[in-house]
């Protein structure tokens, strides 16, 4: 495994032990389930209510976050998937 890397805290002069952090990790030869393809467990699936979209896509992608092609969401929300490949949304809060 490698080092982790947090979602930072949603409001400003707020500590993670007041708000929430999400922690990413990388497992070796980890064979992960691939949405909406139901063949590999998905596990679960967290949606996060955010202000902008394109912001919020913007932070995720270089931490290691994943953009399928499929996205059934319009301009409402956006399927994305963590380094392990577990699939969460981005929904216009």
């Amino acid at each position: 495994m490698t080092g982790v890397r947090e979602l930072p805290c949603p409001r400003a002069g707020v500590t993670c032990e007041d708000g929430l952090a999400i922690g990413f990790r990388r497992v070796d030869d980890y064979q992960a389930p691939r949405w909406p393809d139901q063949a590999a467990p998905q596990q679960s699936r967290l949606d996060f209510a955010v202000d902008d979209l394109d912001e919020a896509e913007a932070l995720l992608l270089p931490w290691g976050a994943t953009k399928p092609e499929y996205q059934p969401g319009g301009d409402r929300w956006r399927v994305f998937a963590d380094p392990a490949g577990h699939p969460f949304c981005l929904i216009r809060g």
